[in-house]
């Protein structure tokens, strides 16, 4: 049977648990703050020691926040700050996270083949039905987005960082920082604006809302966004970690 060792990597926290072929979980989920800076060598670091807590596997899944492309990173929004998100962009990150291949490195430090996909792209695996236009949203930090059409991923698009009014983007917009400014009662009605906004640009036979946020949404704005809409566990970014595999397998070579 083969095992996945499944990352899911955030702003704020690095969680991660090894998962059968059947997506269950082998052991009990492990959680560590996401250390500052992080440049690629600790990143890798970190993921190495929570690893070494948890039982040995045949291959390795991390979703990480920002735009990804066949495990390489072409930006990360949290990575390259200097004490987390919102705080200051340090331009020597930016200059060491652009283009680094995270996928090889991973590989190699743990010696297993390895998946590197966008944070929101591995929560989608493990919630989408496979059928149709299916489109997941993540709620924590900011605002992660990925696409499945007929279950294959699409082709990763930074939606976060569209302007969604007044030149504020949908990362500022519905992220972490503003829930607590807002409270869980106006938030959950821009949560149900930004679905409303975003409908018509889509046309999305099933939306699914994730990330640990999803749970605060107020049930009377979930009922008026649609019976089309739906929220989904957050241990979904560990799970998707094994169905990530099969869902890109036609366009992604996994062999380090």
């Amino acid at each position: 049977m083969v095992t996945t060792l499944a990352i899911d990597c955030g702003g704020g926290g690095i969680k991660a648990s090894v998962l059968d072929a059947a997506g269950t979980m082998r052991a009990r989920p492990l959680r560590v703050p996401t250390p500052y800076p992080l440049p690629p060598s600790l990143f890798v670091k970190t993921l190495l020691s929570l690893g070494g807590r948890l039982p040995a596997a045949d291959r390795l899944t991390v979703g990480m926040p920002g735009m990804i492309r066949h495990g390489v990173v072409v930006a990360t929004p949290h990575y390259v700050t200097r004490s987390g998100p919102r705080s200051r962009v340090d331009p020597a990150l930016v200059a060491e996270w652009s283009g680094y291949d995270a996928r090889s490195a991973l590989a190699d430090a743990f010696g297993i083949p390895a998946l590197v996909l966008n944070d929101a792209e591995v929560h989608g695996a493990g919630v989408v039905a496979g059928t149709g236009c299916e489109l997941v949203l993540t709620l924590g930090t900011g605002l992660g987005s990925a696409l499945f059409d007929g279950g294959m991923l699409a082709p990763h698009l930074e939606l976060s960082h569209a302007p969604v009014r007044w030149g504020t983007t949908y990362d500022t917009y519905v992220g972490e920082p503003e829930r607590r400014r807002l409270g869980d009662a106006f938030w959950s009605r821009r949560i149900r604006q930004v679905v409303d906004g975003l409908r018509p640009v889509f046309r999305w036979d099933r939306l699914y809302l994730g990330g640990g946020n999803s749970r605060l949404i107020r049930p009377e704005q979930l009922a008026r966004m649609g019976d089309d809409v739906v929220v989904v566990p957050n241990t979904a970014g560990i799970v998707g970690g094994v169905r990530a595999w099969d869902l890109v397998a036609d366009q992604y070579d996994p062999t380090p």
